[in-house]
């Protein structure tokens, strides 16, 4: 049966300039990191991306190495975006990353000029397309001078292999020098992708949001639940089928102390008050005001997806609200559960 997107998609979602750039980006994108392997369900995959698009989900995220196996889940993407979702390519940003390792020897890591445009390359024939929307650096290279990452971000532009450069897990004190080398290029920049949490603020400590949100850079946060922390999975200790009890690269058993439990709990009762799940909450809370473009959630089935989406409209906290949920990450109690018990 052929696939006909939801005419009322985008009326669904709300959009967000990128910096000071002219693209608009979804306030939820939809990453690709996890669940779309070599030994997931592309049955589901395909379920998933149709439910995103209908959602008004414009925005796909993926990297090299994302899998596993590494490049499976750009080689079943480009299967999805040359099938149902073919006849929307121009409604959609499709953004893929280099920078971690992806294959043997010197030139499959980094930030080399041979390995970032090499990488292009080959993400651009896995997923069978002429150009992606937005190519990232993945992360910060010491030992590569960061004029030659820019400069092969800018090459991949002007050859018309991508449309915008982006960089992430980017710090200020780089970011500034990155947007500085890709200005005087000439080069389209408009986002920087970085971990952001109610339980990591480092962009905060960093000073990376002041700094994009008065130089015009766009922030698109990933981890925004802290792998699974910030939803009500934990509440009552840890499945056996959570991502700990699965894969602990990521999350750690350890990382569940009965103190970050105890701040669980409290921030779930601070949703529950907003009539909206932990999960709800956190992602609004990442998007409370415009220095963030959008935020990248993952998902195992559609249904997550559509309970995600329900935050758009709802980003708005009052000084309560915040001032509570910074007192629970300090490790204190709010005082109307210390009076119920």
């Amino acid at each position: 049966m052929t696939y006909i997107a939801d005419e009322k998609r985008y009326e669904k979602m709300q959009y967000r300039h990128s910096g000071k750039s002219g693209l608009k980006l979804p306030e939820v994108s939809l990453g690709l990191w996890h669940n779309f392997g070599t030994n997931d369900d592309f049955e589901n995959m395909t379920e998933m991306c149709k439910a995103a698009f209908d959602a008004g989900i414009t925005h796909f995220d993926l990297a090299n190495n994302y899998g596993p196996v590494p490049g499976s889940a750009e080689e079943n993407f480009g299967r999805i975006i040359n099938g149902d979702l073919k006849p929307y390519r121009d409604e959609l940003i499709i953004s893929t990353k280099a920078g971690y390792e992806m294959w043997p020897g010197p030139y499959g890591d980094g930030g080399s000029r041979k390995y970032l445009l090499s990488s292009l390359d080959q993400s651009l024939k896995r997923m069978k397309l002429e150009y992606v929307d937005i190519f990232y650096h993945h992360r910060m290279d010491k030992e590569t001078p960061l004029e030659e990452s820019m400069e092969a971000l800018d090459t991949a532009v002007k050859s018309g292999k991508a449309l915008y450069a982006g960089i992430s897990n980017y710090d200020a004190k780089t970011t500034k020098k990155a947007m500085k080398i890709l200005k005087k290029l000439n080069c389209p920049f408009v986002i920087n992708q970085v971990r952001y949490s109610i339980f990591d603020r480092w962009i905060e400590e960093d000073g990376l949001k002041t700094f994009a949100e008065e130089n015009g850079c766009g922030l698109i946060a990933f981890s925004p639940l802290a792998q699974g922390l910030l939803t009500d999975k934990y509440l009552h200790g840890i499945p056996e089928d959570s991502r700990i009890r699965r894969d602990g690269r990521f999350l750690k058993e350890s990382a569940l102390t009965e103190e970050r439990l105890e701040m669980i709990r409290e921030l779930n009762e601070l949703a529950e008050n907003r009539e909206q799940t932990l999960a709800q909450m956190s992602l609004s809370w990442i998007l409370k005001d415009r220095a963030l473009t959008s935020v990248l959630i993952g998902a195992s089935k559609p249904e997550q997806i559509l309970e995600n989406v329900k935050i758009v409209g709802k980003t708005d906290f009052t000084q309560e609200e915040l001032k509570r949920i910074d007192l629970i990450c300090k490790g204190k109690k709010l005082h109307n559960r210390k009076e119920k018990e």
